[in-house]
């Protein structure tokens, strides 16, 4: 049988996550009615990374058997919140078990005003952090991390270590404020992972906690030793790696 591979960004802010749930609008079941709509297939979609509700992608990768719909038909029926940027014949990839890689992005804005123009894409944190500090912080994660603190205790998951492949902020003057980015890229990711890695450095850059004590959290503390989690709508996913990394 015959396997599309798409590729689509979208706007997770009022979307329940990736997965289809009873009465509540997901990212596949758009993507999924959209297929069916112009093609008539009843397609079973494999995604490259589960995103929870709120969080954005920029390149989500999708694979399903059967026929390719191109991306133009798809997005003449899909809403405004989500766009295909490639959709093509790829025999036997399978978007997730192919993958090798997932890289995100968290924004942050720094600033005693609120923004208005990230405001659905960026955490605003109106208190000063120390960007040293998240520097130190970010490089103790790449390598191989227990990362049982930076996931929630109720959870399916039985292997708590992450190859984590990249992990470093960036920073950037804006008109909203100090931009910083937290750009991570690891093989697998935990439920929740990226957003309470944010929340606990960025109390750390506060100093409501020190930089030893994160690098203790990566070595396999419990999940009441590390920080809050941060808000959904600063989560974005860039990118897939099939073979290479995504970030440079």
């Amino acid at each position: 049988m015959p396997t599309a591979r798409v590729h689509l960004a979208y706007d997770g802010t009022d979307f329940t996550g990736w997965a289809v749930q009873p009465g509540k609008r997901s990212v596949e079941g758009e993507l999924k009615s959209a297929i069916e709509q112009i093609s008539g297939q009843t397609p079973t979609l494999y995604v490259a990374g589960r995103t929870d509700r709120g969080v954005h992608a920029q390149d989500q990768v999708v694979s399903h058997p059967g026929e390719v719909v191109g991306a133009e038909a798809l997005n003449s029926v899909l809403p405004p919140d989500i766009a295909v940027t490639q959709s093509f014949s790829a025999p036997g990839f399978d978007a997730r078990s192919d993958a090798t890689s997932r890289a995100y992005r968290y924004r942050v804005i720094v600033s005693r005003i609120r923004p208005v123009d990230s405001r659905r894409t960026a955490l605003w944190h109106p208190k000063p952090v120390d960007v040293d500090i998240l520097h130190a912080c970010a490089a103790m994660l790449p390598g191989k991390r227990n990362m049982t603190a930076f996931t929630p205790p109720q959870t399916h998951h039985v292997w708590f270590d992450r190859d984590i492949i990249t992990a470093r902020w960036s920073v950037e003057e804006t008109h909203e404020g100090l931009q910083l980015d937290f750009l991570i890229e690891a093989v697998s990711f935990m439920r929740h992972m990226n957003r309470i890695l944010v929340g606990t450095m960025l109390e750390t850059a506060r100093g409501v906690s020190t930089v030893e004590h994160f690098e203790s959290l990566v070595a396999g503390k419990p999940r009441a030793e590390a920080g809050a989690t941060a808000f959904a709508k600063g989560l974005t996913m860039l990118g897939v790696g099939y073979g290479e990394p995504v970030l440079s």
